[in-house]
């Protein structure tokens, strides 16, 4: 499934896709916004020059696209009483600002959220920001990003010409509005351009091992945002494969890409990512059960060993990459 029909099924995939409770959370109980919300019991990392350390797994905004208020609510509890701080949303993901910002109003203090913009324009990009803080209820973004920069020319130069989205962006963080720019992208020409041309702070981008193994497709990336020092969030880190022809498991449908569903495989894909030099953060699908399999996942993660990796790259070897 394309992103562009993905909202066609959010409303009728999102009633089945609550969150469960670890064996310590009810769903229906939200944490005091004063306790320590479970964060010392869940691994961080300084996320590159921010400073800032963070849960190694981001809860994606995408995923409350199209469900009730009351799931949100309930996803956003769990994922915070077991120990995600980090928070991610953009304004393309349907109505997933409006349902995080009431979800997320009573824990703000206490997360680091991300937001993004697609507009390359000073007025676009100023408009879009506003708006965003209204839906999410906050004061300000912890993160914000240049959003799904894919072209060198169209989207990083023109963001960054006099006029472009980076003006507002720089306006933005002067007044408070903003604490750190970084950029999310899916191409290598973009993202080396846009680390060669503006000091970001964080880099978005696919760090998947199947992708690796094909083609050493992040490379590049990893070796420039740690020379810069920025902080890492990966990308696809859980993802698999383009969906085959004739799949033999029914498509998840917030997922353009065959998914890691195994609980096994996506604990040694996750430790695969998150090994790589400078990786702070992995994002998974957009998907509320396979973010509760990361979140299970992240706390048992190491360094993959030699059978691991023999295994890893035997999987890759049979499969479709996504980029590369």
């Amino acid at each position: 499934m394309k992103r562009r029909d993905f909202l066609k099924a959010a409303g009728a995939a999102g009633a089945t896709l609550l969150l469960p409770s670890s064996p310590t959370l009810a769903l229906g109980r939200k944490p005091s916004k004063n306790s320590d919300l479970a964060t010392d019991k869940f691994p961080k990392r300084t996320l590159g020059k921010t400073g800032r350390r963070v849960s190694i797994i981001a809860f994606g905004g995408l995923a409350l696209a199209g469900v009730a208020q009351s799931e949100a609510d309930s996803a956003i509890a769990a994922a915070i009483e077991n120990g995600i701080d980090y928070f991610d949303v953009a304004p393309t993901y349907g109505d997933a600002e409006l349902k995080m910002g009431p979800a997320l109003r009573p824990f703000r203090d206490n997360v680091f959220l991300a937001c993004k913009t697609n507009k390359r324009d000073k007025k676009g990009a100023e408009q879009e920001l506003h708006r965003s803080l209204e839906h999410l209820q906050t004061d300000h973004f912890d993160l914000y990003q240049l959003h799904a920069i894919t072209n060198p020319e169209r989207d990083v130069k023109a963001a960054l010409a006099k006029g472009g989205a980076m003006e507002a962006i720089l306006e933005a963080r002067k007044s408070g509005l903003i604490k750190y720019i970084g950029f999310s992208a899916h191409s290598v020409e973009a993202a080396l351009t846009a680390m060669a041309e503006f000091d970001f702070d964080t880099a978005m981008f696919p760090i998947n091992f199947v992708c690796h193994y094909q083609t050493g497709f992040e490379d590049p990336i990893l070796a420039e945002a740690n020379r810069q020092n920025l902080g890492i969030i990966a990308l696809k880190a859980m993802a698999k494969q383009h969906w085959p022809q004739n799949p033999d498991k029914e498509p998840c449908p917030r997922c353009w890409y065959e998914p890691i569903t195994e609980q096994a495989l996506i604990s040694k894909a996750l430790s695969w990512t998150l090994s790589r030099p400078g990786v702070c953060v992995a994002a998974p699908p957009s998907d509320l059960e396979l973010i509760r399999k990361a979140i299970a996942a992240a706390p048992s993660c190491k360094e993959p060993s030699e059978q691991e990796l023999a295994e890893l790259e035997g999987i890759a070897a049979e499969c479709k990459a996504i980029f590369g």
